[in-house]
């Protein structure tokens, strides 16, 4: 799975540009502001049908105009794949396989396997809990479409139980039976959601626990704990007696939409325990074992995106992470730094092909 050559008109700072790529290592580099890390976003738009960086889809159009055209050809499994994501002001949203138009996005997640590694991670540790509910799900989601497919149901019927919580308030009415429609539905397709991410994590965290040993040289012991209502009692369950409750704030205090990945280092939590550095080292870890267990369940390895490496690390964590990339496992890789210099006296530690490109 690579990416051969990628084409973008009026994305973000882009009015024109098309660029092409070597198999394995690809550097943008350049001053800040000058699109590096827009180069990377459109690969991963691509791949999600969003941005990574901005969910205000008509944000990602240049400033003036009134679309944006991403255009990628990939190869996999030894076939041609092109891929288009466009947007006009004022239209929906349209991504396209080969020039056929998908009917839902959720068919297209998981068909190129990619993982980035951002500062932006940072949101992870220091965000509220559904930065990493939505981590854990795009993780099960690039392999698992009945996961995908449940969870977007699961939170369709949340929206209509908070919204009929919010009529018997506004009416001053109640309807049991109705309300009781809605916490079954819940049940049906919270459930397996519950399931998938516990027998998921429990094959992530010694993943993720080997990762994170290596870029540190086993300094520190890093740890992931799945927090979750269900782990209680049955939701059904668990909505009956928070009914008083529910009906009082007028929404669903109950649910796997609460559930949570505690971070913890030495076993205390990394937000306020952890240093800058070891906290970024978390972060990497994390998506570096993202991409092991997606490669794991699809056999390809995942395109990797490096935004801004080299940021806040020590030279020694940032040649723990190079040499691991120095091997076959890993597949294209693309890297985006300020320094051209610098990263090129990486990147030829690493016994690979690679391009640098000067934006």
């Amino acid at each position: 799975m690579f990416l051969n050559r990628l084409s973008l008109v009026n994305y973000k700072n882009f009015e024109s540009s098309t660029f092409d790529f070597d198999t394995k290592i690809n550097c943008f580099v350049g001053s800040n502001g000058i699109g590096k890390t827009n180069a990377l976003d459109a690969i991963y738009h691509l791949a999600f049908g969003k941005s990574y960086f901005n969910p205000v889809a008509t944000q990602n159009i240049k400033h003036g105009e009134e679309f944006f055209v991403v255009d990628g050809q990939f190869k996999k499994n030894e076939r041609d794949e092109k891929i288009i994501v466009s947007l006009k002001k004022g239209q929906k949203k349209v991504i396209k396989r080969n020039s056929k138009a998908y009917e839902k996005f959720s068919e297209h997640i998981g068909f190129i396997p990619l993982v980035i590694i951002s500062p932006a991670d940072r949101d992870l540790i220091s965000e509220g809990s559904d930065v990493r509910r939505k981590f854990v799900d795009s993780v099960i989601s690039q392999s698992d479409k009945a996961y995908l497919a449940d969870l977007i149901k699961y939170n369709k019927v949340l929206s209509q139980r908070n919204a009929l919580l919010k009529y018997f308030a506004a009416n001053n009415t109640y309807n049991a039976d109705t309300l009781e429609v809605y916490n079954e539905q819940l049940k049906t397709f919270g459930q397996p959601v519950f399931e998938k991410r516990e027998a998921f994590l429990k094959t992530f965290i010694p993943i993720f626990k080997a990762r994170y040993a290596t870029i540190s040289n086993s300094q520190e012991t890093v740890n992931l704990v799945y927090k979750s209502d269900l782990f209680e009692s049955d939701l059904a369950e668990l909505l009956q007696i928070n009914l008083a409750k529910d009906r009082a704030i007028q929404y669903t205090s109950v649910g796997i939409h609460k559930d949570d990945l505690l971070f913890k280092i030495d076993d205390y939590p990394i937000k306020k325990f952890g240093s800058q550095g070891q906290q970024k080292s978390f972060l990497i870890a994390l998506k570096l074992a993202q991409f092991d267990f997606i490669k794991q369940q699809s056999g390809v390895p995942p395109i990797l995106l490096l935004d801004d490496i080299f940021d806040k690390l020590d030279e020694n964590r940032v040649a723990q992470i190079i040499s691991m990339v120095d091997d076959d496992h890993f597949g294209q890789i693309f890297i985006s730094d300020t320094h051209a210099e610098r990263t090129e006296n990486v990147v030829k530690q690493i016994h690979q092909s690679y391009k640098i490109i000067k934006l």
